[in-house]
């Protein structure tokens, strides 16, 4: 299962980043691929591409705001959780979403 990503919080600083490595950690130990893109104070970074966003099965979205460009996922399986879930168990979010 390809899963790409998107985390963001309202200051962008911490909780965004730290949500996007808990999410490629635990993506590494469960044997799932996933792309994360980071939506805070620096921007968007690690951009998903058109491409990254044709060939995913899921989109994961992180967060507790709105995200930037959200019409890039049109017609795709979308499933948003908060961050804060992310941060208490990214293994369990993406167990849940593998299943």
């Amino acid at each position: 299962m390809k899963i790409l990503a998107v985390t963001a919080c309202p200051t962008g600083i911490a909780h965004t980043y730290m949500a996007a490595e808990a999410l490629q950690k635990a993506a590494d130990k469960l044997g799932l691929k996933i792309k994360v893109e980071t939506q805070g104070a620096m921007g968007l970074e690690n951009v998903l591409t058109a491409r990254d966003i044709a060939g995913a099965d899921l989109v994961l979205i992180a967060s507790d705001i709105e995200i930037e460009q959200k019409d890039r996922f049109l017609g795709c399986a979308i499933r948003q959780v908060s961050l804060e879930s992310v941060l208490l168990d990214a293994a369990g979010v993406l167990k849940t979403l593998s299943a």
